[in-house]
């Protein structure tokens, strides 16, 4: 693993809420308002079969459009899943994490308008700034294809789209609070909507090798398998192209992470009665994580390491000096497909 040392904060286009900067004919090449999968080769979520349709000629699973979003998420996965969604969906509205007006998403991830999760999302604020230009501008082309897993309310595939990136969004959440819907806020800054699919990110509905980087947005923690997750997202990216994980929580011991996902199961099930618990994510990383990825899949991590402030950084040391369980931290990893 090869480390890179911070910078200080950076400012890009990419914060406009303006379309302005956006290359409309590149982008119109790629996203249509025709088609939610328009400029996307598609392959089965099941069978594995590459496909023309939204519907698998070979194993009969049918994708039907619900809303502007493909649902490429199997029966029998939906099922697995269901009560993921329903604990995770209710837990995130009682935090405050939805509004009715745009500029509620529209300010994301710079400003929580709310005032709910104002500090989370300065680190997120922190993390793309950073990512778009220490990792992206200087390895990718304007005009590349991206891929968001875990996008959440789309807040950051629309912001790749103000930078001039082509981003596919996936989710496994639909709904127009937290989930993919609420990326209707931005139809009208833009000048047509990005592809959003519901699917699950070990089991993507791509063909190989057409993402020029695919980003797990606060999402690879989720994971029930890292090594299978992070196999798929190398599927999907060009050969020289970038997999990218931002936002997972990172612990220099493996008994921190699991004091933290202890602690937090214990809160959950106090305040809203489920330890949100049903699927076995592994929910954070260690270096020992890190390398055993290296090692099943052949790759090599650039690690960067964003300046989120002097009280951010403060966090372990306190915790040593007060004999608490070590903070998370977070890093920006990458890895460049040979």
């Amino acid at each position: 693993m090869r480390e890179v040392i911070p910078s200080q904060r950076v400012r890009v286009s990419a914060r406009s809420n303006s379309a302005k900067s956006v290359d409309y004919k590149t982008m119109h090449s790629f996203i249509s308002g025709a088609s939610p999968s328009s400029g996307v080769r598609l392959q089965c979520p099941r069978c594995k079969a590459n496909i023309d349709q939204l519907n698998c000629q070979f194993c009969g699973l049918r994708m039907p459009i619900q809303n502007g979003i493909v649902n490429a998420l199997p029966p029998e996965r939906a099922a697995h899943f269901a009560r993921f969604i329903d604990d995770y969906e209710r837990i995130r509205a009682a935090e405050g994490r939805w509004s009715q007006e745009d500029d509620f998403y529209l300010n994301l991830p710079y400003k929580d308008i709310s005032g709910q999760n104002s500090n989370q999302w300065k680190i997120r604020a922190r993390s793309f700034d950073y990512l778009i230009k220490h990792v992206l501008h200087r390895n990718l082309e304007h005009g590349g294809r991206i891929l968001d897993l875990g996008a959440g309310n789309c807040w950051m595939s629309y912001r790749l789209a103000l930078a001039n990136y082509r981003p596919v969004a996936v989710d496994l959440l639909t709904n127009d609070r937290d989930g993919m819907g609420a990326a209707e806020h931005f139809r009208k800054y833009l000048p047509a909507l990005f592809p959003r699919f519901q699917a699950e990110a070990a089991r993507l509905p791509f063909q190989t090798e057409q993402f020029d980087a695919v980003i797990f947005n606060a999402s690879f923690h989720y994971a029930e398998d890292y090594v299978a997750t992070l196999r798929e997202a190398l599927r999907c990216v060009k050969s020289g192209g970038l997999v990218i994980i931002s936002d997972t929580p990172w612990y220099s011991r493996e008994e921190s992470g699991r004091m933290m996902v202890a602690e937090r199961s214990a809160a959950f099930l106090k305040r809203y009665g489920t330890a949100s618990d049903s699927v076995k994510s592994l929910e954070y990383l260690t270096d020992e994580h890190l390398r055993s990825l290296e090692e099943h899949l052949g790759i090599r991590w650039t690690i960067y390491r964003p300046r989120y402030g002097l009280k951010w950084g403060m966090r372990p040391l306190i915790a040593r000096l007060r004999k608490r369980r070590e903070p998370s931290r977070f890093r920006v990893y990458a890895t460049q497909k040979p």
